[in-house]
């Protein structure tokens, strides 16, 4: 295991480095967003509504207790700002990009199949009677009995995209990423029985169950609509986390896989670069070794030939 290093891995002296290395990951961010837009955009599927299937569907139209520009603050600003104040504790710009980066692919993700199973389905919300017949006279096809809607057209197309709930499925994906991000932040899993950190770590969920609970309430939809929609962001949240994290009851669960993997390679460049010294210095022994012996060799020569010369003299 490399020595953690803490500190020294800043926004200003990593951050461009780091973000240039997943270019491509924000470039995909992007197209993810256009293709929400698109599938805002077009008509979803119109399921067929008989006369005699609207008893469930006459629940009062009423306003959102949670209107729609409140669930990104609630499923991406909350979750950054916590992101953003583990940051400045930790000055670790790998957990700070890993993280903005694993919440953002949660929700948009979250966001297209939501969106694109809305559209797919088609399912009437509860109070489609009233969007499709706001004067409260239904009108019906003479044969097939199929509704023939009188109300605004966004307000009926926007009738028929009751599954899945996309309020709870961007909840559970902003909020299911925070709490696997607390859970090994905490290290909620440290076999210690601190109960008080699993509190912290079902906070979250709670708050996306509260809104899933309000969509019931607010007869925009079905029970069923609100479990698909949880499931949804929950499954996707865990599976970008993972994307970057270890799991929550892994010993390394506090960092993100890059930091590690910076570390051992650094860990490695420093054997490789002292071996690559000491190589160097055994090559500079036997270099003078060698010279020794040549001299050593020379001078045995030059004695020798000496010793001879003097033999021949006294001869």
């Amino acid at each position: 295991m490399p020595e953690i290093q803490l500190g020294v891995h800043t926004i200003r002296s990593h951050g461009v480095t780091v973000a240039r290395f997943h270019m491509h990951d924000w470039l995909i961010l992007l197209l993810l967003i256009v293709i929400d837009i698109v599938l805002n955009v077009i008509e979803p599927f119109h399921r067929f509504v008989g006369e005699d299937m609207l008893t469930d569907l006459r629940y009062p139209l009423q306003d959102n207790t949670i209107p729609f520009w409140a669930v990104p603050l609630i499923a991406v600003v909350l979750p950054f700002a916590v992101i953003c104040v583990y940051y400045f504790i930790r000055n670790d710009v790998y957990d700070l990009h890993h993280a903005i980066l694993g919440l953002l692919f949660s929700v948009l993700i979250t966001g297209v199949l939501t969106d694109a199973i809305k559209d797919a389905v088609g399912r009437p919300r509860p109070d489609f009677f009233w969007r499709c017949f706001p004067d409260g006279i239904g009108i019906f096809h003479d044969v097939t009995k199929n509704v023939l809607c009188t109300g605004a057209k966004d307000v009926v197309k926007e009738g028929h995209k009751s599954f899945p709930s996309g309020h709870t499925s961007w909840s559970f994906a902003g909020l299911g990423f925070l709490s696997l991000y607390l859970s090994g932040k905490i290290r909620v899993f440290d076999q210690r029985g601190h109960v008080a950190k699993l509190c912290i770590v079902i906070l979250p969920l709670l708050v996306a169950a509260l809104v899933g609970v309000s969509r019931v309430d607010d007869y925009w939809h079905h029970w069923q609509d609100v479990f698909g929609g949880a499931i949804i962001g929950l499954t996707v949240a865990t599976f970008c986390y993972l994307q970057f994290f270890p799991p929550p009851y892994d010993p390394d669960g506090w960092g993100p896989h890059a930091y590690f993997q910076m570390l051992a390679d650094s860990r490695n460049d420093v054997q490789n670069s002292a071996g690559m010294n000491h190589l160097s210095v055994r090559q500079t022994e036997l270099e003078n070794v060698y010279v020794d012996r040549e001299e050593t060799s020379m001078e045995i020569s030059r004695s020798n030939t000496r010793d001879t010369t003097r033999m021949l003299e006294n001869r």
